[in-house]
């Protein structure tokens, strides 16, 4: 009797706990979230921060040895439970981890990719990255802002292949599918050649920050994209390839082509954070259709400037590039054996989270399983756009591209219509749970 007493009593303790413990993550995630204006409202938030911290891991320490006593008396209590259920978890997320598109590059845990890593993170611009003689690499959002370096990404890959990560694309196609699901912020990050559970941000129960930006950086990047850390290199081409007064001409022409690409994005910017799942949808389709565009007005002025050059400037053209350490030679960059392999991590691992977090029934768990269903498909369509190796030339890299985006395009048209249905039928509560899963399912 007297142990039963002390069951009763501990299993009710443990499950306030659990619930003082919840609600101290939930002000962790929404300070995190926050973006104060000025030097004192920062301090600010960072001593409530580090004291929600402080508290948050005095309840946990609390949480083992009540799991402990639990144990002691042959009573698996909900702790318990829900340490069997983030283990399996943890095992689920490192093994789905093997079906992603940057898989390939796990092996190349080299110092470059870890001074990529912490560009990613930075929230680096392509030549902020190269002054600090880091890979650029390709950053998801930047506050509200999807792919927010898509114009200099775009044109300088393809001018400058080597000086990106080698995994670019195949980080961008991972972090295009997750962000349907987990957000800006989820822990089951595309950069697969870093473990995502060895880098304290990033697993572990913590939720990374968004990489934030001042209004003044994002009003440059939506209504000037063509100036200061993403104009064009074009005095650089006209230095290495000393063109001719024709071929100045068609450079000229190029210039005016890029002009009107940048017009393109600046309606394509979202001033306010996407908070559910189909607004983040759109806001990445909004990117990515103006980046499709931009590609388009611009092919036909870079082929016919480059047709006009005579091997040696295409040559000299081909060999542009800032310097960032090391090249490495395009045929080692693509090693794209397993880009076309099943990309089951990517579809699996959300599905099932969804499942486990919202319970869906009935009409609900129709409509999940046709969500799946159109995510595959999206997938296999990322899979056949997949590279097998780096094109050497500008207008070959361009075309590429252009095959990518439509790839993304395509992917995000087959998700849009199942994510919609499957949201519509969710009550309030779930929808809630939905648009903050990476957190409702670290929890």
């Amino acid at each position: 009797m007297v142990q039963q007493r002390q069951r009763e009593v501990l299993s009710r303790q443990t499950t306030e706990r659990q619930t003082r413990i919840d609600r101290l993550q939930q002000r962790v995630q929404q300070l995190q979230s926050q973006k104060p204006e000025g030097a004192r409202a920062l301090r600010e938030q960072q001593r409530t921060l580090q004291t929600q911290n402080r508290l948050l891991e005095r309840e946990q320490r609390a949480q083992q040895s009540d799991l402990a006593r639990q144990q002691r008396l042959g009573l698996q209590a909900p702790a318990a439970r829900a340490t069997a259920t983030a283990a399996a978890t943890a095992a689920a997320a490192q093994a789905a981890q093997r079906g992603r598109f940057a898989e390939r590059f796990r092996e190349q845990t080299t110092p470059q990719t870890q001074a990529a890593l912490t560009t990613r993170q930075s929230g680096w611009a392509p030549r902020q990255a190269w002054r600090h003689r880091h890979p650029a690499v390709f950053v998801a959002w930047l506050g509200p802002v999807f792919w927010p370096y898509a114009y200099s990404d775009i044109f300088d890959y393809t001018f400058w292949s080597y000086a990106y990560e080698p995994g670019y694309w195949a980080y961008a196609y991972d972090d295009f599918v997750d962000t349907v699901f987990w957000g800006g912020d989820d822990p089951y990050s595309a950069y697969a050649s870093v473990n995502p559970y060895d880098y304290p941000q990033a697993g572990g129960g913590s939720v990374r920050q968004r990489a934030s930006a001042s209004p003044q950086t994002l009003r440059q990047l939506c209504g000037t994209p063509d100036k200061g850390v993403t104009a064009w290199p074009l005095a650089d081409i006209a230095q290495a390839v000393r063109p001719t007064p024709e071929q100045r001409a068609l450079l000229d022409e190029l210039k005016a082509a890029a002009a009107n690409a940048a017009g393109v994005f600046k309606d394509s910017c979202a001033e306010t954070y996407a908070l559910t799942p189909p607004g983040r949808l759109r806001a990445m389709m909004n990117r990515v259709n103006a980046t499709l565009e931009a590609v388009k007005i611009v092919r036909p002025a870079l082929e016919n400037f480059y047709n006009s050059l005579s091997d040696e400037q295409q040559a000299r053209f081909n060999a542009l590039g800032p310097n960032v350490g090391d090249r490495s030679p395009p045929q080692q960059q693509a090693n794209a054996d397993s880009c076309g392999d099943p990309k089951s991590g990517l579809t699996q691992l959300p599905i099932q989270r969804i499942e486990a977090v919202l319970h869906p029934a009935g009409k609900q768990k129709e409509a999940l399983d046709r969500l799946g269903e159109a995510t595959a498909k999206g997938v296999e369509g990322l899979q056949a756009a997949c590279p097998n190796d780096v094109p050497l030339t500008p207008v070959g890299r361009l075309e590429a591209m252009q095959r990518r985006l439509e790839a993304m395009v395509t992917a995000a048209k087959l998700v849009e219509p199942a994510l919609d249905e499957f949201y519509a039928t969710l009550s309030s509560e779930q929808k809630a749970r939905f648009n903050t899963l990476q957190q409702v399912a670290g929890q």
